[in-house]
Order: structure tokens, then C-alpha cells, then sequence
């Protein structure tokens, strides 16, 4: 039976357990308060509002304490239904409590005087002075002022990357950042053994909106924890725009070489003597609240979005898309980086078409498959075994929707923790494929530059490992060789080893790369073929 929620009459002292009687209405009905339960005993304020702000401005809120429940209102039905999006797939976690989430059926809270509510409206207010702009020279008692942060002092916030099992690239800080407003400029350089970087926005609130939502996030599952303070520098000096540096109010500057972005990174050294970080987030330490923000890069396609992580609980159209998808893509919270859910179930194949081979290939653009099997009795089904889960969710985001051999595949977590493969003696007519000690995983070297590689599948494939006799017309021939369109191609001007080929469409590019990577072109090379973020 669904779990439903309160009815609380007009909201009185919400801790009157007495007025806490169980509702039998379903709680489907969208509504702007959301009710939020399985708190921790030692939950406070700030932690249950650091909930909703990625989605919306929250405008008032009840601490049911005694019963680990409260209530959270946000400024419009839209921004709720976003943040219950979002969390009815990634189980936010706090303190090791998975919590969760429903619409309540109230339509806004009224809220009294008690003790615990002056608590409540005092931090509402203090997050408030710092976000809504409107309220900033209201008097907030120390407290709360002190649970909301500490003031902001620059635009430039200091992010340093602790526990970095999977690479970080400027791409990915950019996509998560700018869901809290724009992003200036960005410089990222390593320091003392620690990836960093320096992220400018536009005015300091936004600066601090931002460090109180991520700070103490984890990227990833279980890894590559942010940890943030605001920076001396009130403004960032960017020389270049490539992977290293980007000012994303100047695209006319030239990309040079990323070693040449050595001086932001003696500059932006010689800006941090100041000690310490500021303030740990609520949710502080490596193992708290692992749901992850953006997993790589891209992959959001939202139309007309641009890094579609941004519209997340900003702007209207596309904003419950975005957190449709950002859900979908980020799978099931919790799971660390080395294990847990790793089998992917991939359906609605092309049951005449489709080997494990071509799996195989495809979801290794991802992460390393280990093994897959097609269903014996349901060949459009197959499960896909990746080496971690983060690796099982990248692909999940990435492929779930696209088109393969005519038809969408769906891609889920499947609930079988390994592949099995079929015993001595039994034929299953080479449906199950072991890929265990393939030569052709991409990521077996921690830190290998694929990481920093993964785009969603797109028309423009990048190549690479091309042989000097190899031309652009033996290229196009050989993919249009398979009944695609070529409509453009271009070798990398510093690098004749690298081309771009742009496919007539998506799913034809997809179907080139599992073709063609790994193709012998001679002279002891083999073709490498992933997707491109570049179009030609």
C-alpha cells in the first residue's frame, strides 16, 4: 500500500503529535510543499532547505523533528515537481539515512510562532538574505547566519577535488557550477598533489549559493568530493581557452598549449597562502550524501539548453526534462565507484541484428565490459556486466534512448550483480561472450586520457590512430562502405594521426563506430573510433 503522509490541519505547531493523524489520499497530486521523511535525529535547518535550493527559491518550511519529517515549500509547483523528480531516482542520503521524498497535500504551509518554527524561519531567512538579494540587510540571528555559511567575500571560489578516483575535467565543473548561475571563467591546475580549480561567477551571492549546495558533494558516487572556500582573487586573469583554462566571455582567445597556462597556475598558487577551507557543508565528509551532481560531461540533450544541468530548478521549459534526464542519468544513489550495481539490462534490440560484439564495442566507449549476454528466449534482451558501477551508470546516461539497428534500446540497472556464464557443456550458441581480458578496454589506466573523452553518442566521430598513408577519400569510402552518409570529414591540423567524419545521423554514427573501431587499416594500425563533441 502506498505510503501517504500528514494530514496536519492548518499547519499548527507541527511537533503536536496529536494533530499528526495518517491521510488516505494519495500523495501523486503535485503541489509545491514537498514532504520530506527518514530524517536524522540530529538533522538541522540548513540541511533539509540545502534539499531544495538546486531547485528553486524555498519559501517556507516545518521541522517535524519528533517524527524525522518535515516539510518543504518552494516558490512554484514546477520547482517541486523537479526536486521530487529528480529524487524519486537519486536517493539523496544524509548522514547514511537514505531520505525520502513525496508531494504533500497541502497546497502552501502555514506556519506559527512556536519555538521550533522561529529556528526554522530564521535559517529560511539567513539562506534567503544570501540568495534572494531582497532580504540582505534583514537582522539574522547569529545562528542561523552561521548555518547558511559564512558571508561571501568574491565572485572566485577555490574548488578542490579530494578523493579523485575518476578524472575531473573543466567541462564537468562547468556543467555543474552553472546550474547555480553563469560561469565566467575557470582556471584548473594541480596543487600539492590536488586537482583544483578557480571558478568566477558573475556577483558573490551567486558564489555563495553555490558553495552552500556543493559543498561537500561528491561528483561521482562515493569519490572526487568537492571541497570549497571562497578565493582571495576577486577576478580571474585567463590567457587561453582550452582544457586547462576557459573565459567563457571571450571565445576569441587562442587555445595555445595547455602547458602555457602554467602562469594561471603560479598566479592562482601564489593567491592561495590563505589557510584552511571555509566551512564544511552540512553534509560534510567523503561518505555523506553520495548522490552524484553531473557524471561527466555532456549528456543532457535538451534542446536549445545549452549544458542542460543548468536549467535544473532555473528558468521554465525543459526544466522538468532536464531533471528527468539528469535522474535517468545518474541512476540509483549510494553505489560506490568500485562496485555495487554493474550489470546494465539493455532492451527493445533488434533481435536479427544485434551479437554481443556489438555491445561490446558500443557500451565500451563507456567503461570496460566484462561480459555480455543476449536472452535466450528474449533475444531484443541482454545484460551488460561493466568493471564498476559508475562505469554502469555513465553508459545507462549515455545510450538509454538511442538508436540501434532501427529500434530505441532502453538501457536500466539490472538487479543481477554478475553475469553468468553458461556451464561446461552447455551451448547457448554464443549469445554469452566473456570480454574479461579484451585488448580493447579503454580505460585499464587510471587516469588514461579517455576519461576526459567521453561524449554522448553524437553524428561527428572522432578517429584516431590513422597511418600517413591512409587518405581522407580511403576514409570516407571505407565508412561509407556501410550504407551511411559521410557528409564532412577534416584531419586535425596539428596531428594528421586524428580526423573528424561526420555521419548523416546519430544512429548511423553509432552503428560506423561499432563497425569500424578496431578496423586494420594496415601497417599495424588499428582504427580508434569514439564520439566527437566537436561538429565540423
Amino acid at each position: 500500500m502506498p505510503w501517504s503522509h500528514s494530514n496536519l490541519p492548518p499547519f499548527t505547531n507541527g511537533n503536536d503529535s496529536k494533530k499528526f493523524k495518517g491521510d488516505v489520499r494519495s500523495p501523486g497530486v503535485p503541489s509545491r510543499v514537498v514532504h520530506v521523511r527518514k530524517l536524522p535525529n540530529d538533522i538541522n535547518e540548513a540541511e533539509v532547505i540545502s534539499l531544495g535550493l538546486p531547485f528553486g527559491k524555498v519559501t517556507n518550511l516545518l521541522m517535524l523533528k519528533g517524527k524525522n519529517q518535515a516539510f518543504l515549500e518552494l516558490n512554484s509547483e514546477e520547482c517541486a515537481q523537479t526536486m521530487v523528480s529528480y529524487y524519486s531516482s537519486v536517493t539523496p542520503v544524509i548522514r547514511n539515512h537514505p531520505i525520502y521524498m513525496q508531494y504533500s497535500n497541502h497546497k502552501e504551509l502555514k506556519t506559527d510562532n512556536s519555538p521550533n518554527q522561529v529556528r526554522a524561519q530564521a535559517a529560511l531567512q539567513a539562506v534567503n538574505a544570501l540568495h534572494g538579494g531582497g532580504m540582505a540587510s534583514m537582522a539574522i540571528p547569529t545562528d542561523a547566519s552561521s548555518l547558511a555559511g559564512a558571508p561571501a567575500q568574491s565572485p572566485v571560489l577555490r574548488v578542490i577535488v579530494e578523493n579523485l578516483f575518476y578524472p575531473v575535467t573543466l567541462d564537468v565543473l562547468h556543467q555543474i557550477f552553472s546550474k547555480f548561475g553563469t560561469v565566467l571563467k575557470i582556471i584548473t591546475f594541480t596543487k600539492n598533489n590536488q586537482f583544483q580549480a578557480l571558478i568566477q561567477y558573475a556577483d558573490a551571492m551567486t558564489a555563495q549559493h553555490a558553495k552552500l549546495s556543493l559543498d561537500g558533494q561528491n561528483i561521482y558516487n562515493a569519490c572526487c568530493t568537492l571541497r570549497i572556500s571562497f578565493s582571495k582573487l576577486t577576478s580571474l586573469n585567463v590567457k587561453y581557452n582550452n582544457d586547462k583554462s576557459r573565459d567563457y566571455t571571450r571565445p576569441d582567445l587562442p587555445t595555445a598549449d595547455s602547458q602555457q597556462s602554467l602562469d594561471h597556475q603560479t598566479m592562482a598558487a601564489a593567491a592561495f597562502s590563505a589557510p584552511g577551507i571555509i566551512s564544511a557543508s552540512p553534509f560534510g565528509g567523503p561518505h555523506s550524501f553520495p548522490h552524484t551532481f553531473a557524471i561527466q560531461q555532456a549528456g543532457l540533450s535538451v534542446p536549445g539548453i545549452p549544458g542542460a544541468l543548468a536549467s535544473l530548478g532555473m528558468g521554465h521549459g525543459g526544466m522538468a526534462a532536464a531533471a528527468a534526464a539528469a535522474a535517468s542519468r545518474l541512476g540509483l544513489s549510494g553505489l560506490t565507484a568500485t562496485g555495487g550495481h554493474n550489470v546494465l539490462l539493455v532492451s527493445n534490440l533488434n533481435p536479427e541484428t544485434v551479437t554481443p560484439h556489438c555491445l561490446f564495442i558500443l557500451f565500451g566507449v563507456y567503461g570496460d565490459v566484462m561480459r555480455v549476454k543476449i536472452l535466450f528466449n528474449k533475444k531484443e534482451n541482454a545484460l551488460v556486466q561493466m568493471s564498476d558501477g559508475t562505469q554502469a551508470q555513465l553508459a545507462m546516461s549515455h545510450l538509454n534512448g538511442q538508436r540501434l539497428h532501427g529500434r530505441a534500446m532502453r538501457v536500466t540497472l539490472s538487479k543481477h550483480t554478475t553475469v553468468q556464464l553458461p556451464r561446461e557443456g552447455h551451448e547457448d550458441q554464443g549469445l554469452t561472450k566473456d570480454y574479461g581480458n579484451s585488448p580493447l578496454h579503454r580505460f585499464k589506466k587510471p587516469g588514461s586520457k579517455n576519461y576526459s573523452n567521453i561524449f554522448p553518442p553524437s553524428a561527428t566521430l572522432h578517429l584516431s590512430n590513422i597511418p600517413p598513408s591512409v587518405m581522407e577519400d580511403d576514409l570516407k569510402r571505407l565508412f561509407a562502405s556501410s550504407g551511411a552518409t559521410v557528409k564532412a570529414f577534416k584531419f586535425f591540423q596539428k596531428d594528421r594521426k586524428m580526423a573528424l567524419i561526420q555521419m548523416g545521423s546519430v544512429e548511423e554514427a553509432i552503428e560506423c563506430l561499432i563497425e569500424f573501431h578496431n578496423h586494420d587499416l594496415g601497417e599495424n594500425h588499428h582504427l580508434r573510433v569514439s564520439f566527437s563533441k566537436s561538429t565540423i
